[in-house]
Parts: structure tokens; sequence; C-alpha cells
């Protein structure tokens, strides 16, 4: 038998020692395309533009407050003041009429929320025929024009009852085509209801007021906060039934309408001020509430 070199035997078994796999080389991140850029780029232009577009008008029509011009401009800037408050304060007219449109307000939610409400639980409990023609009949008043709502309540009311113009025929006006909203806003919280809570409660010897006001009204409240302050706010905005029905009684859109024909001062745009501080104070103190709720059920 032939003998073989140490160092041919150490190089063959070098030769035949597994070796280890080479480590991938992590591939670089991929840069980003031109396409996702641009994509980004045109989003925040969107966003910016979207921004500036619900906000410019009121921080214009908050600056031109403090204008001393008699118009409710900001260019040119005359000097600074804020004696538009105080013509505001004296202002009798936009106060009575700013009172009016509080009480139709109140008074079109006191009427559109029951209402709107009996109508989702009808609509809820009917079958699909029924329901379609109902809820059709519900929604019309929504697609009619204000004009034609306003114009048709003062003929009916006249004629039917000698009911002249003023707060309650604006309430009734008002609510004939506001109470679809209350509708559609209860009607929709309505598809998340278990009606087999009812139906245990009545298996357990509950009435049916009981039913409803253990059960069904508490679910729906949420719904009706929401629907309450919907109404509020289209009744204290409307314009074109108001403007027919609302006999000797001015609400605000009418007064400020009826301002635009002898010139408007920047009086409106002090009390445009008032309200958005108003508003914007009470997100704040809600938004406050809400993370103490929070971090009270957290903490528990």
């Amino acid at each position: 038998m032939t003998d073989v070199a140490p160092d041919r035997l150490a190089a063959l078994a070098e030769a035949q020692a597994p070796r280890p796999h080479p480590r991938p080389r992590r591939s670089a991140a991929p840069a980003t395309s031109g396409a996702e850029r641009l994509r980004r780029g045109l989003t925040r232009f969107y966003l910016v533009l979207f921004f500036a577009y619900l906000f410019l008008p009121l921080a214009i029509m908050s600056a031109a407050t403090f204008n001393d011009s008699r118009f409710p401009t900001v260019l040119p800037w005359v000097g600074t003041t804020t004696k538009w408050f105080g013509v505001l304060l004296d202002d009798r007219l936009m106060w009575d009429a700013l009172w009016t449109s509080l009480i139709v307000g109140a008074g079109v939610v006191a009427v559109s929320l029951p209402t709107g409400v009996a109508a989702a639980l009808l609509l809820s409990s009917l079958h699909a025929r029924a329901r379609n023609i109902v809820y059709a009949l519900m929604v019309s008043p929504l697609l009619t024009p204000g004009v034609i709502i306003g114009i048709s309540t003062l003929i009916f009311w006249d004629r039917a009852f000698g009911m002249a113009g003023g707060v309650v025929l604006t309430i009734l006006a008002q609510a004939s085509f506001i109470t679809g909203y209350v509708m559609l806003m209860v009607l929709a919280r309505m598809q998340r209801f278990d009606p087999g809570l009812e139906e245990a409660a009545l298996d357990l010897g509950a009435s049916h007021a009981q039913v409803f006001r253990r059960i069904t009204l508490p679910f729906l409240m949420p719904a009706l906060g929401a629907a309450a302050v919907i109404a509020f706010l289209q009744s204290f905005e409307n314009y074109n039934t108001t403007l027919f029905v609302k006999g000797l009684d001015t609400t605000l859109t009418v007064y400020l309408a009826s301002q635009v024909r002898t010139g408007l001062t920047p009086a409106v745009n002090a009390l445009g001020v008032i309200l958005i501080g108003i508003t914007v104070a009470g997100a704040v103190l809600y938004e406050v509430k809400r993370r103490a709720d929070l971090r009270r059920q957290e903490g528990r």
C-alpha cells in the first residue's frame, strides 16, 4: 500500500471539509420612486388646500372684525379697533332676531325629535313593501325645495286653521322636513339594535313602556343627541322656508339677509367671532371631558 504524504492528506482534508455558506447580503432599502413622491406631494397639497378652503374665510371674517373700516373687509386696513363689539351689543334688532332663532330652534327640536323617533321605530317594524312606501313619504320633504315647503305650509295653516305666520308656524314648517334628518339618524342606529333584548324583557313581564324606557331609549341616546344638534343647526341656518312663514317675527338669517340690502357693518363679523368662540370652547370642553373619562376608565 502506497504511503500518502502528510501534506497531501492535509490538503485533501481541507478540500473535503464543509464550508460555511456565505451570508446573503442585505439589499439596500428600495429608493422611493418618483410616483410615490408625487403622490405624497399631491396629498399634502390637497390637505393644505382643503383646510385653507375651510378656515381661511373664517380667519378673514374674524380679522375684519378688528378693522376700523365701516365695511366688513380686511383691505384696506384702516386701523385696529374693538368698537364693533360695542355696536353689536347696541343692535337690539339683531339680538331680538337671535333670540327668535333660538326659540324656533328649540321648538323644532321638541317637535322633530319625538316625531322622527316614532317614524324610525315604525319603519323598523314594518315589512319590506310597506317600509319602502313609508320611507319614501318621510324622505320626500328633504327633496322638496324650501320655498315650496314655506308657501304650502303658509297656505294650508292659514286656510284650514286661520293661523298667520309667526314663530309657531315657522316651527311647524321647519319641522316638516327636519324630522326626516332625525328619522334617518335614528334609523341608522336601529340597524345595530338586537330585537331579542325587547323580546326577553317582555317575556320577563315588562310592559312595552318599560321596555322602551329602559332598553330602547338608552340604546338610542347617542343618536338622539346627535339628531338634536343637527335639527337645531338646520333650523338656525334655514332661510328659504322661514322667509315665507315668519310673519312679523324675524330670525337671525332673515335679518342678516335684509341687512345686505342696506349695507352690512363689521358688527355682523363680531357676532360670527362670538359664535366661533363658543363653538371652539364647547369642543375643547367636550374633548377634555372625554379624555378625563377615558383616564378614569383605564384607572379602574
